[in-house]
């Protein structure tokens, strides 16, 4: 069964505890339309628009036209309201919308990390929902959003069995946003591997109408071991970036100091938390993180704000139960590492 329709306000809570804020979702009224109408009388045609060729089409026109780069760049940042001055690079060298969405910001000053050592990060600057694989959780929100086998690749069971009855955070990036992605804990990674798939909108409209579209969505998956020196103690974690409309690529680029010497992110290398991993290029895009059963338990403030009921979230309209997102900065407190399992996410 699909989801019931997405439309009307979407709106969120802040991590201060300010909202609900109503969000300005960009192209709202052409993706509601592509997955109300288009997806049921048009299959054809809505296959071929989360097409590849078609969401880099889309990249080209929002933000490479060279004739009103200048403009577009000027009018994308007066709109959302980004800040300049986090930015690393002189705001003047950002001169096309392209170079703003892929910014780097002084994360080292604007995004300090969390005191607790046993702090597990947000990986972005997103809104995100966190819940549980346990069929006895009051978060079991897993399969309005993916099939955890889907996910992870039908061909990586391992994995999948390492991560059944534990948990999850989701985190949505929108276009205006800082979009490199963090380490969310420290370890050493395991394996890296991309899983083939569309270009599916991570518009909240058109994940209640599709259904489950990150196990769609073309995706990188990254699988880090923190029970090792050094590392978080979380056991393993899985971090799945997943691509959107209009998000050509997820380039891997790992740096142990700011931005400096960037590089792929391999099975053997050990990574830090708070470190920048990758940078989405152009669109908006979700992350998904994936912890062993018992491994952490998530701040208070994200569970509470999950279940707020005077928040118009098209998320708790669609699927018919409080789902309410937080609005989080990479590098700020996500939850806190636990060293054993003891079958309580919470």
């Amino acid at each position: 069964m699909r989801g019931k329709s997405g439309g009307g306000r979407h709106q969120y809570v802040l991590r201060s505890g300010r909202g609900p804020v109503d969000e300005e979702i960009m192209g709202d009224r052409i993706v509601q339309f592509l997955y109300s109408t288009a997806r049921e009388q048009a299959p054809v045609l809505f296959r071929a628009l989360s097409s590849a060729r078609v969401t880099h089409w889309v990249g080209y026109l929002n933000f490479d036209l060279p004739f009103s780069s200048r403009f577009l760049a000027r009018r994308f940042m007066n709109s959302v309201g980004i800040d300049l001055t986090e930015c690393a690079d002189p705001p003047r060298t950002l001169d096309t919308p392209r170079k703003i969405f892929e910014r780097r910001i002084r994360y080292w000053e604007c995004r300090p990390l969390p005191d607790d050592p046993a702090a597990v990060l947000c990986p972005a600057d997103s809104r995100v929902l966190v819940g549980s694989l346990q069929v006895q959780s009051h978060l079991r929100i897993k399969g309005k959003f993916f099939h955890l086998e889907e996910l992870l690749g039908v061909d990586k069971a391992k994995w999948s069995k390492a991560f059944d009855d534990g948990s999850f955070a989701i985190f949505r990036l929108t276009p205006e946003k800082y979009h490199y992605s963090h380490v969310p804990v420290s370890g050493q990674v395991v394996d890296v591997y991309q899983v083939p798939g569309r270009y599916h909108s991570c518009n909240p409209s058109a994940v209640v109408a599709q259904l489950t579209p990150y196990s769609k969505n073309r995706r990188v998956v990254t699988v880090i071991q923190t029970d090792v020196p050094g590392g978080s103690g979380t056991g393993l974690v899985a971090m799945v970036e997943v691509v959107a409309l209009g998000v050509g690529d997820v380039v891997q680029c790992y740096c142990e100091r700011e931005y400096r010497d960037p590089r792929p992110v391999v099975p053997g290398m050990f990574v830090r938390r708070g470190m920048p991993k990758s940078l989405f290029r152009p669109g908006s895009s979700t992350d998904v993180l994936f912890f062993q059963k018992g491994r952490v338990r998530f701040a208070r403030d994200l569970v509470r704000n999950l279940g707020s009921g005077r928040v118009r979230s098209r998320f708790s309209q669609g699927f018919g139960l409080p789902l309410v997102e937080t609005e989080v900065q990479v590098r700020s407190l996500l939850g806190n590492a636990r060293m054993t399992g003891d079958g309580h996410d919470q």
